[in-house]
């Protein structure tokens, strides 16, 4: 993020809070704000400088976030604020030419259906100018919303959408703005007709996936599907049951195969099943550890993370200790920033089979557990593997065994080509002086490469 560009940006326009506070309301107002309480000594934008300038620069976004809550009188400068902070989200590209190639298509079907609606989605996203002294002059609005009014509203067709696309932006805004759009233009509020968002979202698709990305039902919303846009090249689909921590086979069956509900027939407590949606956000510690405290009756947090992180300690296997460094260095690393990272998931059940591999035989699944997944923002899928020597060398002999190794990398390539992103650690490194400083490097660069923040 260009902390830098946020600072200046922010500074002028903290300043001019001056007069939305006195000396004695000063102080709360930099608190509401997340700012430090400044000294009692000098004007009132000298005061609010002082606080503003000495922030951490962790601390700038927040309150960034705040100031856009409160409402910016320029649009121009909520967008700025507003691209600056999503300039690390995690979003799939989406070119100019596949942006025109969207608003050709969208020719096909109505534009809106709910007028009123549809004109907030364009306030809350672009810089939509007026005329505030056309109608007491008695002259028609020639700025932006005035020129919407009339060839948008009053004479469809007057303006194509392409037309109307560039007179707003689109074609030159960031993929997250754009994103947005897209996911607002197929939100019920703009379409409260289920059958208009579903013939919205296949005509805009149609484009969209000769990039790679597509309009996505993720989830509900009143009764209406929710759309997000999504990487056509991560895992499709949303998990629908997380099976991990279990030291051993689970016995399972279905207690409804209709709505694929599954139970624990025999020792439920060596196994661990998530069973809340999951969505475009992933997985992260903090949902993991709401979910175990209600499920087990912890109404203390402290103590829910203390018996989760047992817990899942508990269940890697006695003869992996790297898998045990690993895991231990990625929470220690990371410290209490863990909580809104992706949480790192050990012995996950990828594929089940009541059959054992030898029943099965040669159409037996290969690599029934991960040791360990995390589950980040729109769909990526992440699988880390600890190697020891087991994964290349014959257990009896010791010696390299490359039908062993082959195995191994043809799952691998079945995992890639499922949308799964697969890392491997040698046990060797994971048992250095610096294993721990390494792992954390690792998920670091891991994170920034999918503009995932702490």
């Amino acid at each position: 993020m260009d902390i830098a560009g946020l600072r200046a940006t922010l500074r002028p326009i903290v300043g001019e809070l001056k007069d939305a506070c006195t000396h004695d309301t000063l102080d709360a107002l930099c608190v509401e704000l997340a700012m430090p309480t400044p000294a009692n000594a000098g004007s009132k934008r000298d005061r609010l400088f002082a606080s503003f300038d000495d922030m951490l620069n962790e601390q700038v976004p927040a309150t960034a976030e705040r100031l856009l809550k409160r409402g910016l009188r320029d649009p121009g400068t909520r967008n700025r604020i507003q691209d600056l902070l999503w300039a690390d989200n995690s979003c799939p590209s989406i070119p100019k030419r596949f942006r025109r190639e969207v608003a050709r298509a969208m020719e096909r079907i109505e534009l809106y259906g709910d007028a009123r609606r549809f004109d907030e989605l364009l306030d809350l996203l672009w810089v939509i100018e007026t005329n505030p002294f056309a109608s007491l002059a008695g002259r028609e609005d020639t700025g932006l919303a005035g020129l919407i009014q009339r060839h948008v509203h009053r004479n469809p067709g007057d303006w194509s959408v392409e037309r109307l696309f560039d007179e707003l932006g689109v074609y030159e805004a960031t993929d997250q703005r754009f994103a947005l759009f897209l996911e607002g233009l197929a939100d019920a509020d703009v379409r409260p007709d289920i059958e208009d968002q579903r013939r919205f979202v296949d005509c805009v698709n149609e484009p969209l996936r000769g990039c790679g990305v597509e309009l996505r039902q993720t989830g509900l919303a009143g009764g209406y599907p929710s759309f997000s846009v999504v990487s056509l090249h991560n895992a499709r689909g949303r998990p629908k049951n997380l099976i991990f921590a279990s030291e051993k086979k689970p016995d399972i069956r279905f207690r409804d195969a209709i709505d694929n509900d599954i139970e624990i027939a025999s020792d439920a407590d060596k196994v661990l099943v998530y069973d809340r949606p999951i969505g475009q956000e992933g997985l992260r510690w903090q949902d993991l550890q709401d979910w175990w405290s209600e499920s087990r009756g912890v109404n203390d947090g402290a103590e829910a993370k203390k018996q989760l992180y047992r817990r899942l300690k508990g269940c890697m296997p006695e003869n992996s200790p790297p898998q045990m460094i690993l895991f231990e260095s990625f929470y220690r690393g990371f410290g209490p920033a863990a909580s809104k990272l992706p949480a790192l998931l050990p012995e996950v059940w990828l594929h089940w089979d009541p059959k054992t591999v030898r029943e099965r035989g040669k159409n037996a699944l290969l690599r029934f557990r991960m040791d360990f997944l995390l589950l980040l923002p729109h769909g990526v899928r992440v699988v880390i593997e600890v190697d020891g020597k087991h994964h290349y060398a014959d257990g009896t002999t010791g010696m390299a065994d490359p039908a062993r190794y082959a195995s191994m990398v043809s799952a691998d390539r079945d995992l890639k080509l499922a949308g799964y992103e697969v890392f491997r650690f040698g046990a060797a490194e994971l048992r250095s002086e610096t294993s721990a400083n390494e792992v954390h490097t690792f998920f670091a660069a891991l994170f920034k490469r999918f503009k995932v923040l702490p």
